[in-house]
């Protein structure tokens, strides 16, 4: 935990969905090292790209190949690795271990919750059922809004969609980007440690916790719900 104080139960839980309910490192690794296989080139190691992960074709072009947005060559391959990624997005991503039992336990407390996320709704329509979160309470999509995290807009909006208020919502990411969305938001912030998490270390990004497991997460809302006593 990064900020002790006083935490009143939320009534909605936004999650960030790559590196934070789903591991879906393996299938973006994979569709990047087809691009390398189709320049005859050696596969990048995976340990070197699931970091990059949340940041999508940023992180796994920019880890595979060097390149960054505005670079010669990156929007080819952008293109390129998001039509292999879609062809095959779901053959070895899974939900994070406990994350069922999280979700299962929001809902049991009469809390909602939903999904916010930078990938485009072309990857992220048909993933979540894929990987078992189709009941999610809403999809924003990082072509959902004008704006992308660490924008707040994305986050408001799904607390919108929710029927909340912003200050009623935890965000939860690991990501720096999400923190900063939470916080620009309005919302508690949860950094989760077993996510990607970047460059940066989770530590730095001033969440207001910083969590090492999903059952983490829900010992804090049951903790919160608890009659007269705040978490501390």
């Amino acid at each position: 935990m990064t900020r002790p104080h006083s935490t009143p139960a939320p009534r909605a839980i936004l999650f960030d969905l790559d590196g934070t309910l789903a591991d879906t490192a393996p299938d973006l690794a994979a569709a990047v090292n087809r691009l390398r296989a189709d320049r005859g080139l050696e596969p990048t190691p995976y340990a070197l790209l699931r970091p990059t992960a949340s940041a999508g074709a940023r992180g796994m072009i920019g880890a595979a190949f060097g390149l960054a947005p505005g670079d010669a060559g990156y929007e080819a391959l952008r293109v390129s690795w998001f039509d292999y990624y879609q062809a095959d997005m779901a053959s070895h991503s899974t939900l994070f271990g406990g994350v069922p039992e999280l979700l299962d336990g929001i809902v049991q407390a009469g809390m909602a919750w939903g999904i916010v996320t930078n990938k485009p709704a072309r990857f992220t329509d048909p993933l979540v059922p894929l990987i078992g979160l189709a009941h999610a309470g809403c999809i924003v999509s990082g072509d959902s809004t004008a704006h992308a995290k660490p924008h707040p807009l994305p986050l408001l909006e799904g607390a919108r969609r929710l029927g909340m208020a912003p200050e009623q919502c935890w965000y939860v990411g690991d990501d720096l980007r999400d923190i900063e969305a939470g916080r620009a938001a309005g919302m508690l912030t949860v950094a989760c440690g077993w996510g990607y998490c970047g460059a940066v270390e989770p530590a730095q990004w001033g969440a207001d916790y910083l969590l090492d497991t999903p059952l983490d997460l829900l010992e804090l809302l049951r903790a919160s719900m608890a009659p007269g006593v705040m978490v501390a």
